[in-house]
């Protein structure tokens, strides 16, 4: 890991470590959701040059299945959200052996169709709830000694998770795997004649990515004691675009910059109401237009140094 990478990572975990005695603490466990969500969607976006519009079926999934895993099952913590990273990791795992046999715009259709008919089963089956999800999830006791309870003990368990994800994430980018991701990105034919199997490795890179936004979203049904509708929605697979694309796509800390800026918004600007979606709208249309490789895109042009 380069130096400047090494003290980005502690100055951001010493930040993490400080923030639930400044901010609301389910607030920064939103974020850090969130941006654990945003880093997986650019896996597969910004370095296997994949553009998911499902990607809520994973997301959304995971916070069910994991919801369910502590609710009804009676699983402690660390097990639900076990539970629910499994499931995203084996429908990401069948849905992306059906979806990469398209590229380009295909691709991203089918893809959306898929998260749709997950949605539609979020509606329809018994256990989900239907309408009103499943709440009052039970945070349980990690390991079946720790209460999470407590807003402090669960946000160190939350950040544990996603900290922990977001550095398994910067290995697999840099790993040999990462670099000939980027190739196939560049130039897939070029890839092809070189030997690869593309298709493998555009499946393993779909399904790690899937699995790792399903961490996001088990971590996140805990954290709120629910999983509902929102989190399979069609526009949640929008957001964690906007966030990646903001935030800078195909760079590491990029999709973590544009998760805090949106979820920060829709957190303060809530007050506005239905308005907060065009405020959104417009920071996205000046982000694009002033900041076309994202901020930290941007930024590490300005440095001369990828970030």
């Amino acid at each position: 890991m380069p130096r400047l990478h090494k003290i980005i990572f502690s100055v951001l975990l010493a930040a993490l470590i400080v923030l639930p005695f400044v901010v609301y603490p389910i607030f920064a466990m939103k974020v850090m959701c969130f941006a654990l969500f945003a880093a997986a969607f650019n896996l597969l976006l910004g370095f296997g040059g994949l553009l998911s519009f499902g990607h809520a079926a994973y997301f959304g999934g995971a916070s069910y299945i994991a919801a369910h895993a502590a609710k009804v099952w009676g699983l402690t913590p660390e097990l639900a959200v076990l539970t629910g990273t499994a499931a995203a990791a084996v429908l990401g795992l069948v849905i992306g052996a059906l979806s990469i046999r398209r590229q380009g715009i295909y691709f991203a259709m089918v893809t959306l169709a898929f998260a749709q008919m997950v949605y539609f089963v979020a509606l329809q089956a018994e256990f989900t709830g239907g309408e009103d999800g499943i709440q009052s999830v039970p945070r349980g006791d990690l390991f079946g000694l720790i209460s999470l309870e407590g807003n402090i003990a669960l946000y160190f368990f939350v950040l544990t998770l996603t900290f922990g994800g977001i550095l398994l994430l910067y290995r697999i980018v840099h790993s040999p795997f990462g670099q000939v991701l980027k190739a196939i990105r560049e130039n897939e034919p070029r890839a092809i004649s070189l030997g690869y199997d593309v298709n493998r490795y555009k499946l393993i890179v779909f399904t790690l990515s899937a699995t790792m936004a399903g961490l996001a979203g088990a971590t996140k049904s805990q954290v709120f004691q629910l999983a509902s509708l929102t989190d399979v929605h069609w526009s949640m697979s929008g957001e964690v675009v906007l966030m990646t694309l903001l935030g800078g796509m195909g760079t590491i800390f990029g999709p973590l910059v544009g998760a805090g800026i949106i979820v920060t918004m829709q957190n303060y600007l809530a007050t506005f109401g239905a308005w907060v979606t065009v405020i959104q709208g417009v920071i996205f249309v000046l982000g694009v237009l002033l900041f076309r490789e994202g901020v930290v895109g941007v930024l590490a042009r300005w440095l001369k140094k990828p970030l």
